[in-house]
């Protein structure tokens, strides 16, 4: 077709495998014929049918049959064409010429696969193979003449033979449009729907294509279809529709590709794109039309009953739609409209049926098109490859982007495309810039006015939390954003978040950078550091400024004039801060640097004007006592100052109606609040670690629209309002107020209160309206150690989900009625004086968390109230049987924590937990666990680290994970199946009698085994058990604490390695912290180092001496699956030299004093690795060396060993 003998080249330098492997025609079509009976019907409707569809088609002149002799143009046409239509008619074979030509045509369909189509034009397909009747006659006349050879007579009958022989279409009582029209659908179906993008223009877009021709053009989904292709700018649009036209527009009985409809209306108005469709459709060049409704009319009328494909291009407006295709009902059945445009609203409004939302290229994609263009080429040159993808990450999949930027780039040097990135970052490209800011300049103010306050501030923040800002700017915010994301100039993504392509970015700050090109203070928003140094030093400000955001280098300290804003009159946004500081110290990430509250922007003497204008003041470490008092914050809708020297925010009687939100966390020297009557909408007040803040004004109490109140933190809060009405609070934090006694008064309606923390506090008790909660899901009560009760009004809190009490010591019982909270899911009362729980715990059928750590008072808990019902209470029964019952009501618990109770049995009801995941009984006194603990089928992880006295486990649930016994120094038995599951890591740090069984290792090599056979390929195995030698089947071994390893070949599964290692050194116990919870004193991390690359330490086992003391050598075994080895180690493993050995090194780190590495071994694993351990585990049960071997009573012969070796 007109593409094959037009499609793009690569350049002189190479070219595309692609377009040498695909053949190319200079015709699409050879027409052969017989003209007497043909060429002034038949044949002239078929040919002027292929040329309106753009086929090129050879056909014959008049004068060429008249000649002596056929032409070698004509032989040489049949040979460059794709196709042959033969029209076989009545006296077809009477023409030496046409048979000729058509010998000519069945050579080339078998040598060079020329397709041929042929048409039976009122002849009998079963006559031209028979050549019978008239064909007959022709033959007998050749026969008979002696100028012609009787080899070429028996060449023409073999020939024609093979062409009846061949499916076509035979024309006879038939409508010969129709046959007309199923050969063109025929070749535009075999040669544009089934042919792949071929051109360079069109990377990435096959797989669009196809799911527009199959999900949104199908003939399935109806008779007439309107479908929209929805864009940004430059995204590939136009080319998308080119590509959809070009193949399938055969199919339709005429079609009209309307390109640019956006700048021709603009231009030259909508009467003559309607006679452009017209003429199109109807191959006419002159249609009068002579104004709009008329060309409406003649649309409608002449194109009701055709089946056309029509696409119209770069449509924005409705009159334009209306003017072209206004409806369905204007064309004919099985039609189809196709509309591109960047504006989605513009589209669903006007009827689409469906939109189709066009998206970048991938990496791969976007790099292959920049190729085309810089390179000419699918890849780029071997050393512009780094620089080619500098480039394409700053295109950010943008197909205009890459194209523009590759062109641009074409045969230019190294150092010129070096140049050429860092101008782009000082200068975005114009020819990109222009053709994004189309859609922008379609925008009313306000709207212009929020894209560009997005591209050059929230990009990236949350809707939700700027949404009182930008309402402020008058922005009319809900309906601008949907205009932006119609118009494809933004998006919205997870959680809110304002999102834009980083070109329309760049376009959006080069828009405010040309409103003053050479002074910054003459732009309305500034944003780069440089710049507003420059304007502030200089005091070049005007009052054009409307926002600035200035963010300092953490060390950066710069001093400025009193006078730096004051020609600023109109600033509405101010933001200074670090790049990193201060907000991770808020959330107590980072510790701050001492010189931090000073500030990083210093006025040596004081600030004299802030613009009233002002909405947003953002100021992290602003170290002045005060705002200017000429300053009149009507304006401000929010203040964020933190770690600032603010010592009272301002005084006087100023009504800030529009102020939502006050943020001084970390200012250390803040020791008044304002009354808060003159902030009456406030919506967040957060004063984090306030630390010279000792008392709230009374007025906080009242405040209506109050979400958020954050005080954590403040040491010397001694005192709230005694009463608080806070209606809309929903978030209420006191953590670490640790002079706080007293929780004020709950009056009135406070059901919006989710979440209240109270933890690390001095209350003693909370008062009876806290019963008014009754929205609350989180009450955080943790290590507040004067809490002695809660009140029983307290169970009246129907919403509570979370109860956190962990650290109360001095609250020794719950509510009676704890029960009636019937959605409450986790219970945290560890290291209380609990001694008793009551008995409605068992009504708690959501609870899934329950934590008793350290509840020593819990002796028995089989004599505890948990185990009675309430109606049963004065019956003699069996404690533990009553256990079991009991706790089966609690069907939804997940997660039991029993450690350092005291325990010093099990009760069997414990199997009846069926859903329990998670059973911690670390630190207790028992010498079994239950049979029923097999009945816990959902167990993943069991933790019974320092229970001395444990002797025996029974069978383990299959589903287990994780078993952690260190410290139990009586385990005798621990029945794990060689060839069963289940196989947990385990952790058996002192358990010196179990490894006592010789078949241990054997056993614990067979897990090791079945883990990578069944689970090895994104699953990680551990195990750490006392032993004294590592296994001859890890290949690599050194004395010390790494050992270097061969290059792994290809189809790896994994890594294991093992460290032999001995605590040297041990610590009385008074010198260990103190531990009832799971902290190690000691660790064993391991690394893989590769070309210089080390992946980061990965975690190994750890241990505290509070379990006992380490007497033993002890085995850490770990399996790391392949698929954990992260990217950049894999890049690196790739990069070793195949031959090169010592380059990939595995080495183990300790933590804590006294603990030794002594010898290390590593193997990499494959899959035939798993039959080698099978041996090694054959050759264990014959005798030979065994794996891990039981642990010697004698330190010191275990050492002597391990010299020896």
């Amino acid at each position: 077709m007109a593409t094959q003998a037009t499609s793009s080249s690569p350049s002189s330098t190479s070219s595309s495998s692609s377009s040498s492997s695909c053949p190319r025609w200079k015709y699409d079509v050879f027409l052969s014929f017989c003209g007497v009976d043909t060429r002034m019907n038949f044949t002239d409707h078929l040919y002027t049918a292929l040329k309106q569809k753009g086929i090129i088609t050879f056909r014959d002149d008049e004068k060429l049959e008249q000649g002596k002799y056929i032409s070698p143009e004509l032989l040489k046409a049949i040979e460059e064409s794709k196709y042959a239509i033969i029209v076989l008619s009545t006296n077809y074979a009477f023409s030496r010429w046409c048979l000729i030509e058509l010998a000519k045509i069945v050579e080339c369909m078998k040598k060079t696969r020329l397709i041929v189509l042929p048409i039976f034009y009122h002849v009998d397909p079963s006559d031209v193979r028979n050549q019978r009747g008239t064909l007959a006659e022709a033959f007998a006349k050749h026969e008979e003449d002696t100028k012609v050879n009787t080899e070429d007579v028996q060449a023409w009958k073999a020939a024609l033979k093979d062409v009846g022989h061949i499916s076509g279409w035979h024309v006879h009582d038939r409508h010969e449009s129709i046959v007309i029209q199923k050969i063109i659908a025929r070749i535009f179906s075999e040669s544009y729907h089934k042919l792949p993008c071929a051109s360079e223009d069109l990377v990435g877009m096959d797989s669009c294509v196809e799911e527009i021709l199959d999900s949104y053009l199908s003939e399935e989904l109806g008779d007439v279809r309107l479908v929209g292709i929805c864009g940004m700018g430059g995204m590939g649009k136009t080319t998308l529709a080119q590509e959809i036209f070009r193949r399938i527009s055969g199919n339709f009985e005429a079609s009209s590709f309307i390109a640019n409809v956006r700048d021709e209306t603009k231009n030259h108005g909508l009467v003559p794109l309607q006679k452009q469709l017209l003429s199109k459709i109807l191959m006419e060049s002159e249609i009068n039309i002579w104004n709009v409704c008329e060309g409406i009319n003649v649309i409608r009328n002449t194109l009701c009953n055709k089946n056309v494909l029509i696409v119209l291009d770069d449509v924005d407006g409705d009159e334009q739609l209306k003017a072209l295709a206004g409806r369905h009902d204007w064309f004919g059945p099985g039609s189809r409209i196709i509309l591109t445009s960047r504006d989605s609203q513009f589209l669903k409004r006007n009827g689409v049926d469906d939109v189709y939302n066009i998206t970048g290229l991938n990496d791969d994609e976007a790099l292959e098109l920049f190729s085309w263009s810089a390179f000419k080429k699918p890849h780029p040159e071997e050393n512009y490859v780094d620089l080619s993808e500098d480039f394409v990450n700053y295109a950010k999949g943008l197909p205009l982007a890459l194209k523009v930027l590759g062109c641009s780039l074409f045969a230019k040097r190294t150092n010129e495309w070096k140049s050429a990135l860092d101008k782009l970052k000082e200068e975005p490209n114009r020819n990109i810039l222009d053709i994004l800011q189309i859609s922008f300049d379609g925008l009313t103010n306000s709207q212009k006015g929020l894209f560009l306050d997005i591209a050059c501030f929230f990009k990236g923040k949350s809707k939700d939390c700027i949404r009182d800002i930008l309402e402020s700017f008058c922005y009319y915010l809900d309906y601008n954003i949907g205009v932006l994301m119609d118009k494809s100039l933004i998006t919205i993504g997870d959680q809110g978040i304002l999102w834009m392509h980083d070109l329309l970015q760049d376009m959006g700050q080069d828009i405010v950078r040309r409103e003053s090109p050479k002074e910054p203070g003459g732009r309305s928003r500034l944003w780069i550091y440089k710049d507003i140094i420059h304007v502030l030093k200089n005091n070049t400000g005007t009052e054009v400024v409307e926002g600035i955001m200035l963010n300092l280098p953490i060390q950066k300290v710069e001093h400025l004039s009193a006078e730096a804003f004051s020609k600023m009159k109109n600033l509405r946004l101010l933001k200074i801060g670090n790049e990193k500081l201060p907000e991770d110290f808020i959330n107590g990430i980072v510790k701050l640097p001492k010189d931090l509250n000073r500030g990083k922007v210093q006025f040596p003497k004081g600030l004299s004007y802030l613009s009233n204008e002002l909405r947003v003041i953002e100021w992290h470490g602003y170290h002045l006592k005060c705002l200017p008092t000429n300053f009149q914050p009507n304006k401000l809708v929010e203040l964020r100052m933190h770690c600032s020297g603010i010592k009272q925010l301002w005084k006087g009687n100023m009504i800030l109606d529009e102020l939502k939100l006050i943020d001084l966390s970390g200012s250390q020297k803040l020791i008044k609040t304002l009354n808060f009557s003159r902030v009456p909408n406030l919506k967040q007040l957060i004063l984090q670690r306030c630390v010279r803040l000792s008392k709230i004004h009374a007025s906080l109490g009242n405040l209506k629209w109050l979400i958020r109140l954050d005080l954590n933190g403040c040491k010397c809060l001694e005192s709230l309002p005694p009463k608080i009405n806070l209606e809309s609070l929903e978030i209420f934090i006191l953590s670490g107020c640790s002079r706080l006694k007293k929780f004020p008064e709950v009056e009135g309606n406070m059901s919006s209160l989710l979440e209240l923390y109270l933890n690390e506090t001095a209350i003693k008790e909370l008062p009876l309206s806290v019963v008014h909660l009754t929205g609350l899901t989180k009450l955080d009560l943790r290590d507040c150690k004067n809490l002695s009760s809660l009140p029983n009004a307290s169970c009246y809190l129907m919403s509570l989900k979370i109860l956190t009490l962990s650290g109360c010591s001095k609250l020794n019982e719950l509510p009676e009625n704890l029960g009636n909270i019937k959605s409450l899911e986790e219970l945290d009362v560890s290291e209380t004086a609990i001694t008793e729980l009551p008995s409605s715990l068992v009504l708690l059928k959501n609870l899934k968390v329950l934590s008793l750590r350290g509840c020593e008072g819990l002796t028995s808990i089989s004599s505890n109230k948990l185990i009675s019902f309430p109606l049963m209470r004065k019956r003699r029964v069996d404690p533990t049987g009553m256990l079991g019952r009991s706790l089966s009501n609690l069907w939804s618990l997940t997660n039991l924590n029993l450690s350092y109770c005291n325990l010093q049995a099990i009760p069997d009801g414990l199997g009846c937990l069926s859903s329990l995941t998670c059973l911690d009984l670390r630190g207790n006194y028992f010498v079994y666990l239950p049979e029923s603990t097999t009945q816990l089928s959902n167990m993943e992880t069991l933790r019974l680290c320092g229970c001395k006295h444990l002797r025996s486990l029974p069978e383990l649930p299959l589903n287990i994970g994780f078993l952690g016994a260190g410290g139990c120094t009586s385990l005798e038995i621990l029945p794990l199946k060689p060839e069963d599951g289940p196989y947990p890591n385990l952790y058996l740090l002192n358990c010196v009698k179990l490894v006592n069984d010789e078949d241990y290792g054997d056993m614990l090599l067979t897990k090791l085994r079945h883990h990578i056979q069944f689970k090895g390929d994104k699953s990680d195995y551990r195990i750490t058990i006392p032993g004294r030698e590592i296994s001859k089947w890890f290949s690599h071994q050194s004395v010390g604490t790494s050992v270097s390893l061969q290059v792994p070949s290809d189809k790896l599964k994994g890594v294991v390695v093992c460290a032999l290692f001995v605590l040297r050194q041990h610590h009385p116990l008074h010198q260990l912290p103190s531990n009832n919870g799971y902290i190690f004193t000691h660790g064993l991390q391991w690394y893989l180092k590769a070309n210089g690359y080390e992946r980061r330490s990965i975690p190994g086992c750890g241990f505290s001496e509070q379990f006992g003391k380490i007497e033993s050598y002890h085995l850490f075994l770990h399996y790391y699956p392949y698929e954990l080895f992260g990217q950049e180690l894999i890049e690196n493993l790739s990069q070793v030299d195949a031959n090169g050995l010592g380059q990939i090194e595995i080495g183990f780190k300790t933590k804590g004093p006294g603990l030794e590495v002594t010898k290390c071994g590593a193997r990499w694993v494959y899959e035939q690795d798993i039959e080698d351990l099978n041996q090694t585990m054959r050759g264990c049960s014959s005798g030979s060396s065994c794996s891990i071997t039981p642990y010697e009573d004698d330190l010191e012969d275990s050492a002597k060993g391990t010299k020896t070796e």
